[in-house]
């Protein structure tokens, strides 16, 4: 009895300390869905996550009851369009809010075809979090990511409480994807792998930059386009495999939490929090690209640092163009949207 006390004493004085020092409110909108769920319970594996919020348009408070038994330093709580207030007390103290919110791709769907349908609760959403927690890291999960980022962005903006550093387009998948499938090529550790992808989040928009790896020049020229194409193309192969009934849902909502985590730890103040995240980014605004995946580090006011691409490989800088042009029509989409469906 005595040993049993004592752990858990310890355990306590452990649990105080750190909600003292890092207590943050998450909120997930779209918390009932394929990727919402396990990207809940991850969350609420978080230590750093004290308050949990969850919305979804039904069922939001039956996984909150679910994951309030988990025994963790953390209240959770759910919310639906039934409470005339539900969306806004869910997000109002959030700092940070993730959208996993919309539709799922279907087999010989383009992430870009879900746009007709996901640009409108993007919106809505958008506007709920401008007018409820302005100051909240916003973390865009919902497809095309490319043309929804710029959306709330919009929004943001015309609700005069835009902060470029706090608005996050979530690539962090088309990371681990990387990680997972050069280790599958070279046969290495994928946990040890940190390949940098830039540009966007759909298709040849994804460019991976395997030459700031160690493997730079060592992949076989047939290997090496393989397993380009297979990055920028990976969530095919979940679409494919789920027959219909599903996209990437496990994967995305690691990748999520993931993503979520490292932003909880720049706000924490911790160093050294890199991630690749589709954000504004000055450097092609010339171009007219406003948004682009950068590798970043993480800080207390969200973005800390954009770091630059460096020196690139010729196949490199042509993905890098033609992911250019791609984007230009996706931001454009997401922007135009917003003008003609204030």
């Amino acid at each position: 009895m005595f040993a049993r006390f004592t752990r858990a004493s310890r355990f306590a004085a452990r649990s105080f300390s750190s909600t003292a020092l890092n207590a943050y409110k998450v909120s997930v909108l779209g918390a009932a869905g394929g990727i919402g769920q396990p990207l809940s319970l991850l969350m609420k594996m978080n230590t750093k996550v004290t308050d949990l919020a969850l919305y979804d348009i039904k069922l939001a408070k039956g996984v909150a009851a679910d994951l309030s038994h988990i025994p963790t330093n953390s209240t959770v709580k759910g919310f639906t369009p039934d409470e005339s207030d539900g969306l806004a007390t869910c997000l109002k103290g959030a700092d940070v809010v993730l959208i996993p919110a919309g539709v799922p791709r279907k087999p010989g769907m383009t992430r870009d075809d879900l746009f007709k349908t996901n640009a409108s609760i993007v919106r809505d959403l958008a506007k709920a979090c401008a007018e409820n927690c302005p100051t909240a890291a916003i973390c865009v999960i919902c497809n095309p990511v490319n043309s929804t980022v710029p959306i709330v962005r919009e929004v943001f903006k015309s609700k005069g409480v835009f902060n470029p550093k706090k608005l996050f387009g979530v690539t962090t998948l088309d990371t681990l994807r990387a990680n997972r499938f050069i280790s599958e090529t070279v046969g290495s550790d994928p946990t040890e792998e940190d390949v940098t992808v830039v540009g966007g989040h759909s298709g040849i928009t994804i460019v991976p930059l395997i030459s700031k790896t160690q493997y730079k020049g060592k992949i076989p020229k047939e290997k090496y386009e393989a397993l380009v194409n297979r990055i920028q193309h990976g969530g095919d192969e979940v679409v494919k495999a789920k027959a219909g009934a599903g996209s990437a849902t496990l994967s995305m909502a690691s990748a999520g939490a993931r993503f979520a985590g490292s932003v909880l730890n720049g706000l924490a103040g911790e160093q050294d929090i890199y991630e690749s995240t589709y954000i504004e980014n000055p450097e092609f605004k010339d171009e007219g690209v406003e948004f682009f995946a950068s590798r970043v580090t993480l800080g207390p006011q969200g973005v800390k640092e954009i770091h630059e691409l460096g020196l690139l490989t010729e196949v490199e800088e042509k993905m890098l163009a033609t992911a250019k042009e791609t984007l230009k029509k996706n931001i454009k989409k997401g922007v135009d949207f917003v003008k003609e469906n204030p």
